[in-house]
């Protein structure tokens, strides 16, 4: 944990004991570092390649690599399996820690998911040049959409795999309480317990979090592919073949600065949502009207 992040876990931890709060400026300058650095549910630093706020750089040459137009066999195999294995990490590093992953459900999540991305990868691209139908300007833009549906179907995979013993076991469910009663507990030096586990807030949790998936890597597998198509017909790109990766990167890195805050504010990391919807117990611990949260994972 560097020293900045340290003071800033330090200023916002300080808000939950008795005393003097920090100014509310200071307060929120420091607020913003920790939360993307951090684990909710420990408030552990996550490893900085695999942290949300590094996806666009950690991300920028995997989908490179998997929208290189006319990409070998072996090369698809190669991207495919790369980029699995970064979602893997990145699943595992930002899921809810309230109900911990064993390696072997690790493994196995990962295997699943890298045969799923690789067959439609290779199925599709073996599909599209049989479509006799189609003219040749059409095959040449379905085969570059390709990587995208291997890479939204696997990731959607991948999160409910990696995420399936969240919705076996349960999530961590607490009372959704306000600033002013959070402030009376921290006073008696309490923090907010656990009402149980609730494998129904786990199941929103974890399909919302693959659906994030899906609305992020659909504009930055989709737009940059169809653009560097109708590009490659310019005369000044055929002149300059090299430009081609250059260009490709930058359509990327563009798409994705936007891509990803969109996709993340879809659903709330903290979700909010009334018992009723929850276990017969949980409505019994809060009635039928009461207000519940959980960390949805990103």
């Amino acid at each position: 944990m560097t020293p900045e992040l340290w003071q800033a876990k330090k200023i916002v931890d300080s808000t939950l004991h008795p005393g003097p709060f920090p100014p509310l400026p200071q307060l929120l300058h420091w607020k913003a570092p920790q939360l993307t650095t951090t684990l909710t549910d420990t408030g552990l630093p996550v490893f900085l390649p695999f942290r949300m706020s590094s996806f666009v750089i950690s991300n920028l040459i995997v989908t490179a690599g998997m929208l290189t137009p006319n990409l070998s066999t072996p090369g698809t195999l190669l991207w495919q399996i790369t980029n699995q294995s970064l979602n893997v990490a990145i699943n595992s590093s930002n899921a809810n820690k309230s109900t911990p992953l064993s390696t072997k459900t690790l493994i196995t999540s990962y295997f699943l998911a890298v045969s799923a991305s690789c067959s439609v990868a290779l199925g599709l691209n073996s599909l599209v040049p049989r479509l006799k139908r189609l003219s040749p300007g059409t095959k040449t833009v379905l085969s570059r959409l390709v990587p995208f549906a291997a890479v939204a179907s696997a990731g959607a995979l991948n999160v409910f795999l990696m995420r399936g013993e969240e919705i076996r076991k349960g999530i961590d469910v607490f009372p959704s309480l306000d600033e002013t009663q959070k402030a009376a507990l921290a006073k008696d030096g309490k923090t907010v317990q656990s009402l149980g586990k609730s494998r129904k807030a786990a199941t929103i949790a974890v399909a919302e979090t693959a659906l994030s998936r899906v609305l992020n890597v659909t504009p930055i597998m989709v737009l940059p592919p169809l653009i560097l198509v109708r590009l490659q017909k310019t005369e000044w790109l055929r002149r300059r073949p090299r430009m081609l990766l250059p260009v490709n990167l930058g359509l990327i890195l563009t798409t994705s600065v936007f891509a990803l805050p969109l996709a993340l504010a879809a659903f709330p990391t903290r979700q909010i949502m009334r018992a009723g919807a929850l276990e017969r117990e949980l409505v019994e611990a809060v009635g039928e009207a009461g207000v519940v949260e959980f960390n949805r994972g990103i």
